[in-house]
């Protein structure tokens, strides 16, 4: 009996498929982003979180929680909109304060870092635009008396902002 691999052909072109049409999503129209997995939210979970109001931008949340692991990732926020970050360090490989460029995002009360090492940071996004958020730590741990390596992690988070 001869077998067929149409299952495999159907199964690659639905993937290519897919793939073409995701890729489509993140496209401009008169300069400006639609929307897509190039502005999607980031949330610690990498998704919309729970309490997440509905975006009224395309693309764009009220409100976003971030952590180390959305490093590298886009995040777009409405005007008014909040973001709140928590960076979990140690003593021994603490996170320096979060800095953010540009002048889309005001700081705002993020409460007190109870855990040695780790970052707070909270912000509201203020006016239309882009903004970078960064912070740093060591790769290896710092002991007092002892050899340890030159590394550094590197945090960053860009930050799109749209009228809502």
């Amino acid at each position: 009996m001869r077998r067929t691999t149409l299952h495999r052909t159907t199964a690659a072109t639905a993937a290519a498929a897919a793939a073409l049409l995701l890729a489509g999503c993140g496209t401009q129209q008169d300069g400006k982003d639609t929307g897509g997995p190039a502005s999607a939210t980031a949330t610690g979970s990498g998704g919309a979180s729970p309490s997440a109001a509905q975006p009224s931008a395309p693309g764009c949340t009220a409100h976003a929680d971030l952590t180390a692991a959305d490093s590298g990732r886009t995040v777009c926020l409405t005007v008014g909109g909040h973001l709140r970050l928590t960076l979990d360090g140690t003593k021994e490989r603490p996170w320096t304060p979060v800095k953010a460029t540009g002048t889309v995002l005001e700081g705002a009360d993020a409460g007190i870092v109870i855990l040695p090492g780790d970052a707070l940071a909270a912000y509201t996004a203020t006016a239309p635009g882009t903004a970078r958020l960064t912070a740093s730590r060591p790769l290896c741990a710092t002991v007092p008396g002892r050899i340890s390596c030159q590394g550094i992690q590197e945090w960053t988070v860009t930050v799109k902002v749209a009228k809502p």
